[in-house]
């Protein structure tokens, strides 16, 4: 980043800020956080990534968080529509966020936006490129388009030192169900393993009880 711009960082929850603020800010980039996700599912988990933010990042780093509108209904309208379509649904949903973020660094005088979101390895990175860029060229700014995904792992580790709040879903109904059912899957398919490693020895443990019978048997 070129020294004297001023960013507008838009953030989706505190560990997945805690490595892009600590890059930017080793960079010495001047930057404030935007939390602009109305896409977040119910009310209570907005506030419960809000204070962890607040907590865990922000305030330690002495950093201005700028809070967008919390409007749920807008996000129905313009995001919902397309349902269980992931693609379509995230894409929508980076772009209402983002111009959101644009519209507000605009109107403060930031001259760049970027994302937290490509952080984690869960999003659709190239969608969410695509749609920072677009949306900062919407509105005459310049984008810090970076991909965050070789420092998920780093971020993990210092989330759970941290002891912080880790969400297990990225925050729509939609990927609350999918991630619930994503869940479900893989223990279903530990229990379908560890199934067929019993029924795959049962032979061994019926030879094995078979042998202690006749060896009981001969002493008897």
């Amino acid at each position: 980043m070129s020294s004297g711009t001023r960013m507008l960082l838009h953030a989706c929850c505190g560990p997945c800020s805690l490595e892009p603020t600590r890059i930017f800010a080793q960079e010495g980039a001047e930057f404030s956080i935007h939390y602009a996700n109305s896409n977040i599912f119910p009310p209570e988990e907005y506030e419960h990534r809000l204070a962890t933010l607040k907590e865990h990042v922000c305030n330690p780093q002495n950093i201005e968080l700028i809070e967008g509108d919390y409007d749920p209904s807008a996000w129905e309208r313009e995001v919902a529509i397309y349902g269980t379509d992931r693609e379509a649904r995230c894409r929508a949903c980076y772009r209402l966020r983002f111009e959101e973020t644009a519209r507000e660094a605009k109107k403060q005088g930031f001259d760049t936006i970027s994302t937290t979101l490509t952080i984690s390895p869960y999003q659709l990175t190239d969608i969410i490129l695509e749609e920072l860029e677009a949306a900062a060229a919407r509105h005459g700014l310049n984008a810090d388009a970076r991909d965050f995904r070789d420092r998920y792992q780093e971020a993990t580790r210092i989330s759970r030192e941290k002891g912080m709040y880790r969400q297990n879903y990225c925050g729509c109904r939609f990927s609350d169900a999918e991630a619930a059912a994503e869940r479900e899957e893989r223990r279903a398919a530990r229990r379908a393993a560890r199934e067929a490693e019993l029924a795959a020895h049962a032979d061994e443990r019926a030879a094995a009880e078979a042998e202690r019978a006749r060896t009981r048997a001969e002493k008897q």
